[in-house]
């Protein structure tokens, strides 16, 4: 890693699979003129000397990347391949146009095969008379991805019955979409500076951690602070961080932290 290396963590999506507010729904959230509990789909980058990486790319990618200003994307990792994080890969375009060559995506292979299938005419071989985004394709190895010295190690956690990574990074970790936190990754979860937690509503669901889930793993890795994230309407932004002990927070669109890798 670099030595005090600064890095800027901005939240572009703090949001379930469906955002906030859900279609259709007129409920206290999704009615708020709080612009906190209103998130787009999960989603963060990191910058740091002119470099982003970006943390999956799902359907509100090109509104997040005009709003933050992201005009270059050194990699993208993706956390497993849910709608909700790959379906903005078509906006990696006007980055090829920009970028003259291709952006690299690291995935796991379980991942990338989902990709592979649903954005199948990115790989196909034979003549188009369409654009298509240029990408380079990187499977995990369980070593660190390297991006302009910043490493970024991919963390194994279960998502219901499916498989999922988070990333740390320096003394910082994102992991969205889980309901579990295998013992085998705590280790590697060990001394953090910012941790990001999955943290969907206050009732059991079985693919995500719940609030109540999500402060067990505060209480056991002792981050300095946390953000809860893919956050649902079933929580109030002002309300439900009333509730939480003052080194939780939630996390929420257009957020920025600075970091030290």
């Amino acid at each position: 890693m670099a030595d005090a290396r600064r890095l800027t963590l901005t939240v572009l999506g703090s949001g379930t699979s469906v955002g906030v507010p859900t279609i259709g729904c007129t409920c206290k959230v999704c009615s708020s003129d709080d612009p906190r509990d209103r998130r787009l789909r999960p989603s963060v980058c990191v910058r740091w000397d002119g470099h982003t990486v970006m943390i999956d790319t799902g359907p509100d990618f090109r509104q997040q990347a005009l709003t933050h200003g992201i005009r270059s994307i050194d990699a993208v990792l993706y956390t497993h391949a849910h709608a909700d994080h790959i379906l903005g890969i078509d906006d990696l375009r006007p980055f090829n146009f920009h970028q003259k060559e291709p952006i690299p995506i690291h995935a796991s292979a379980s991942a990338m095969d989902v990709i592979r299938h649903v954005f199948s005419y990115i790989f196909h071989d034979g003549p188009t008379q369409s654009s298509r985004p240029k990408i380079r394709t990187h499977l995990f190895d369980g070593s660190p991805i390297a991006v302009h010295g910043v490493e970024f190690l991919p963390v194994p956690v279960r998502h219901g019955n499916g498989e999922c990574h988070g990333f740390r990074f320096g003394r910082n970790a994102y992991l969205t979409d889980h309901s579990e936190i295998p013992e085998e990754s705590l280790p590697l979860l060990e001394g953090l500076d910012v941790l990001f937690l999955d943290a969907l509503r206050y009732k059991p669901h079985p693919t995500h951690s719940t609030i109540d889930q999500s402060l067990r793993t505060v209480e056991r890795l002792k981050p300095r602070a946390t953000y809860f994230t893919h956050i649902s309407h079933d929580l109030q932004h002002e309300r439900a961080e009333s509730l939480l002990p003052p080194h939780v927070r939630l996390a929420y669109d257009g957020l920025e932290i600075e970091l030290e890798a």
